[in-house]
C-alpha cells in the first residue's frame, strides 16, 4: 500500500491548498429549504438522518474540486445511533468516490483488545463470513494518545501495513486544553512529551516525501506551542483545527507549517459548511443559495492560506 503521507502530500500539491473541510452536520443549522424537504416526508429518525446525510454529500460535491481532504466528525452522526452511523459510513464512501482523502474525526483511544477492535474497524479489515471486509473506509483517523503506547500500537499496525494515517492529539484548540497539556513534567510541558512520543511512533512510517503517516493534532489557537512542537516534529503533518469559527488567524497558523509550505492541514468546519449563516455570505446568498455560499467560503479559505502554502507568509 502507498504511504498515506505520500498520498496526502500529492493531493495537497495537486489541489494547490492545505485546506480541509470539516463535515459537522448539525441538524438545527441546516438550511431551511433542505430541512423542509425532509420534514415533509414526516418526522422520524430516518428522515432526520437522511437530511444530515444529504447535506453532507452536497457539501462534498461543492468542495471536492477545491480541497484534498474532508474531515467528517463522527459525533454528529453517532448521536443518532445505528442509523446515524450507517449514514457516516455512506458519507465516508461518498467522499472517497469523489476523489477526496477522508480523515475520520473519531478521537478513539483504549488499550488491549478494545484498541485492536477500534483500529481494525476504522483502518483495517474485519472478517465477515470468511472474507476480510474494510468496514469504515477512512484514510486516516484522529487518535487520543494520552493512554500511552499500548493504545497506539494497534493503529500503528494498520498505518504500516495498509497505508493508513493517524493524527494524535498533541495540543488541542479548546480553551481548557492547557489544564493538562501545558502542565510541566520532568522540566517540559506535557504536550512536548506527547510530541516526543509521536516522533517515536511515526519513525517507521516515513514515506518517500519525507513525512510520517503519524501526524499530530495541534490547534491554531496555540501558535507558541505549535512552534515548539514543529521543531520537535519536522517530519509530521499537523492537523490544525481552530481556524475560522474558533477565531485563529493566518498569522496564528504559520508556526504549524514548515518553511517549504508543507506539513500542515488546516481544518475549517462551521465557517465553511454553514457560511450562508455568517457575514459576508449571508446577505448575498442566504439559505436558498447555501451551496454557493459554501463554494465562496472554501475559495476564500484557499486564498487566505495561499501565502502559507507557498512559503511566502510574513
Amino acid at each position: 500500500m502507498e504511504n498515506f503521507a505520500d498520498r496526502l502530500t500529492a493531493e495537497i500539491e495537486a489541489k494547490g491548498t492545505p485546506a480541509v473541510v470539516g463535515i459537522d452536520p448539525r441538524l438545527e443549522l441546516l438550511p431551511l429549504p433542505l430541512r423542509r424537504k425532509f420534514e415533509d416526508r414526516g418526522a422520524s429518525l430516518r428522515t432526520l438522518v437522511a437530511a444530515i446525510k444529504a447535506f453532507s454529500c452536497e457539501i462534498i460535491d461543492v468542495v471536492a474540486p477545491h480541497v484534498p481532504a474532508v474531515k467528517p466528525q463522527i459525533a454528529f452522526f453517532e448521536m443518532y445511533g445505528w442509523v446515524g452511523l450507517q449514514a457516516y459510513v455512506e458519507v465516508v464512501r461518498y467522499a472517497r468516490k469523489a476523489g477526496l482523502l477522508v480523515i475520520g474525526d473519531i478521537k478513539r483511544s483504549d488499550i488491549g483488545s478494545t484498541a485492536e477492535a477500534y483500529a481494525a474497524g476504522h483502518l483495517g479489515q474485519v472478517m465477515v463470513s470468511g472474507r476480510l471486509v474494510e468496514m469504515w473506509q477512512e484514510d486516516a483517523v484522529t487518535i487520543n494518545g494520552y493512554l500511552g503506547t499500548d493504545s497506539i500500537e494497534p493503529f500503528l499496525k494498520e498505518v504500516n501495513t495498509r497505508g493508513k494515517g493517524i493524527f494524535v492529539l498533541a495540543r488541542t484548540s479548546n480553551p481548557s486544553g492547557g489544564e493538562i497539556q501545558n502542565l510541566t513534567a520532568d522540566g517540559k510541558p506535557v504536550y512536548m512529551h506527547m510530541a516526543d512520543l509521536i516522533s517515536h511512533w511515526g519513525a517507521a512510517s516515513v514515506g518517500q516525501r519525507g513525512f510520517s503517516s503519524v501526524g499530530a493534532v495541534v490547534g491554531a489557537t496555540c501558535p507558541e506551542e505549535a512552534r515548539e512542537i514543529r521543531a520537535a516534529l519536522p517530519r509530521a503533518y499537523f492537523l490544525v483545527p481552530g481556524y475560522g469559527a474558533q477565531g485563529a488567524t493566518v498569522a496564528d497558523l504559520k508556526p504549524a507549517f514548515r518553511s517549504d509550505g508543507l506539513g500542515a492541514l488546516v481544518n475549517s468546519s462551521r465557517a465553511v459548511i454553514f457560511a450562508y449563516r455568517r457575514k459576508p455570505y449571508d446577505e448575498e446568498y442566504g439559505d436558498r443559495r447555501w451551496q454557493e455560499a459554501v463554494l465562496a467560503a472554501v475559495k476564500d479559505m484557499r486564498a487566505d492560506l495561499m501565502p502559507l502554502f507557498t512559503g511566502t507568509a510574513i
